[in-house]
């Protein structure tokens, strides 16, 4: 499921025009950008050194002095990826571009402080001839919340490989007493490739029974085993962008406390849906989940945040959370994944991703979040 085929192609240059405001706002002429997530943002190059010089000017200008940077091993994809951009070409690309934006005496330029690291700050001193560093944390990641139809389009194709590949699991038996968590997880990552994923989103979680309470269990040779609750915590990567879901089953005839925390936690997950709305602050999102689970008197057992943003990356802003700030805007894709869990014994999470809209959120993971009995 390769992104070249589906309906929308992203606009670069918009992006970048949309950062140009925020530029103005934050009163530099250009900003350095080296984080590659958000040069693939902006540019849609993907090779694995790079630097970017946006510069403010509200017209053409602005592109003409706008530069990507790279290595000798990224001419030809530079090109073409990037055929709208001048490309620099140098090994230590970011102190190039500092020193280029010192040739055209941009005066004041921002750079990622949250990304920059101490000795790549003191190569951009080397080379800033007559400019003013400026720290700019967040510019891009501000922009990337709200995704436009491109990037849903492909969260979409993102979550229907996740779905399928778990649909494809199930019906395979492959979630079953006497097979290991490891080899539950093989098969669903292999799954989700067959189904059109180009990567996974992040290590397969298969938590089986007592691993079921530890909310980020890594796989392991445990042996699923009949009354074990199973919890399936994955995603899938398309077009550069990331699902994520998790669902728990039931191995054999659940438990009267198996139902009980299973009725909880969905209760919980549709509580924190509904709250989705544009406008809503995030910490409320988390609140009306949250205020479910400490009612049933298992507020200490909910141990996490709610959700966070998803897109390029896995876990990006906003973060759902007692501690998160703002508030939601419409076409921000987050999940809402509250759990309960219970050490020693088993636990619960239920997660979908979702885009907030008017009116109600957009459900990309569509897999049943009834109780499932795998027999």
């Amino acid at each position: 499921m390769c992104s070249d085929h589906q309906g929308h192609a992203p606009d670069y240059a918009a992006r970048r025009g949309a950062l140009r405001s925020l530029l103005v706002e934050n009163r530099v002429d250009a900003l350095l950008v080296t984080d590659l997530v958000n040069i693939r943002y902006l540019t849609g190059f993907t090779g694995s050194n790079a630097a970017l010089l946006v510069h403010s000017w509200d017209t053409r200008a602005a592109e003409d002095r706008s530069v990507i940077g790279t290595d000798g091993r990224y001419r030809v994809q530079v090109a073409e990826q990037v055929p709208d951009l001048r490309a620099e070409i140098a090994r230590a690309t970011a102190r190039r571009i500092v020193q280029l934006a010192g040739e055209w005496q941009l005066g004041r330029v921002g750079f990622e402080s949250h990304v920059v690291t101490v000795d790549q700050h003191r190569g951009f001193l080397e080379q800033r001839t007559g400019l003013d560093l400026v720290a700019t944390p967040g510019l891009v990641e501000q922009l990337r919340m709200v995704k436009d139809a491109y990037e849903v389009e492909q969260l979409r194709a993102a979550c229907a490989a996740g779905d399928a590949g778990l649909a494809s699991l199930l019906e395979r038996g492959g979630l079953r007493p006497g097979r290991t968590e490891r080899q539950v997880a093989r098969d669903l990552e292999w799954a989700m490739f067959e189904h059109g994923a180009e990567a996974v989103s992040f290590e397969t979680i298969v938590a089986t029974g007592a691993n079921s309470a530890v909310p980020h269990h890594r796989p392991t040779d445990a042996v699923l085993a009949a009354g074990d609750f199973v919890k399936l915590d994955f995603g899938a990567v398309v077009g550069g962008y990331h699902s994520d879901m998790t669902r728990t089953f039931v191995l054999g005839a659940p438990t009267d406390w198996q139902r009980e925390v299973y009725a909880l936690v969905q209760q919980a997950q549709r509580a924190g849906r509904d709250a989705l709305r544009p406008g809503v602050p995030v910490a409320d999102v988390d609140a009306a989940s949250r205020a479910v689970i400490e009612a049933a008197g298992h507020g200490k057992l909910f141990v996490h945040g709610l959700g966070h943003g998803v897109g390029l990356q896995i876990h990006e802003a906003p973060g759902i959370a007692k501690t998160g700030t703002g508030t939601l805007l419409s076409g921000v894709a987050v999940t809402v994944e509250p759990g309960v869990y219970f050490p020693g014994r088993g636990g619960v999470r239920i997660e979908d991703t979702l885009v907030v809209r008017e009116g109600g959120p957009e459900l990309l993971t569509h897999t049943s979040k009834d109780l499932t009995v795998v027999d």
